[in-house]
């Protein structure tokens, strides 16, 4: 489990293509923040993604991506070099400063447009029909692994509004138009639905 709050900008050192086909991958990551306490078997997000660590050493951990996860997300796109938000799972002692994130990516949107402003930026981003009906204006998502407040929705695009801090450390003030990015919306509103759904067929029962 995460809470959306970005610990550091990694960068990607290596991407190796895994199986016969190449359908899978393994990832080298350095983040010397997120590596500091990690080890074997724990589980940092990877620009929302929620990936188990094989290997950890000298500031870099190594996860092996499936083919699944990289049709579902942005991460097949990845380059050495590629800036990455990194996030260890929370600690239950810890503090939810952002929402209640699993690292298990819905889908993905694209940038499609920047307005700078005083302090801050906003940031349109297009949005999947099967996702539009979590999303609510003031409510929350994840974009990249980062907890945003949705400012503005439409039809099939949402608009969220990025503060300095979040401009400067994550990869979300580095993106451009046309830019990939990974959406996670709110777990709740997902069982909800599902609760609200199985009521329904009950009643009419």
């Amino acid at each position: 489990m995460f809470t959306g709050i970005v610990e550091e900008l990694g960068e990607v050192v290596a991407v190796t293509p895994v199986g016969a086909s190449g359908q899978a991958a393994r990832l080298t990551i350095h983040g010397p923040t997120v590596t500091s306490d990690a080890g074997h078997g724990d589980s940092i997000a990877v620009n929302g993604v929620c990936l188990t660590v094989t290997e950890c050493a000298d500031g870099r951990f190594t996860a092996d991506v499936m083919k699944e996860t990289l049709d579902r997300s942005s991460l097949g796109a990845l380059t050495p070099g590629s800036p990455v938000n990194l996030e260890r799972a929370a600690p239950v002692s810890g503090r939810l400063g952002g929402h209640i994130v699993q690292g298990h990516v819905d889908g993905t949107g694209r940038i499609l447009e920047r307005v700078p402003g005083t302090r801050w930026e906003t940031v349109r981003v297009s949005l999947p029909a099967d996702l539009a009906r979590y999303v609510v204006e003031k409510g929350s998502i994840t974009v990249d692994g980062v907890s945003l407040t949705v400012a503005s929705i439409g039809e099939d695009a949402f608009a969220v509004s990025l503060i300095p801090t979040t401009l400067d450390l994550t990869t979300l003030g580095r993106k451009g138009v046309g830019d990939p990015v990974n959406l996670e919306v709110d777990v709740l509103a997902k069982y909800v639905e599902r609760l609200l759904g199985a009521t329904g067929r009950e009643s009419n029962r």
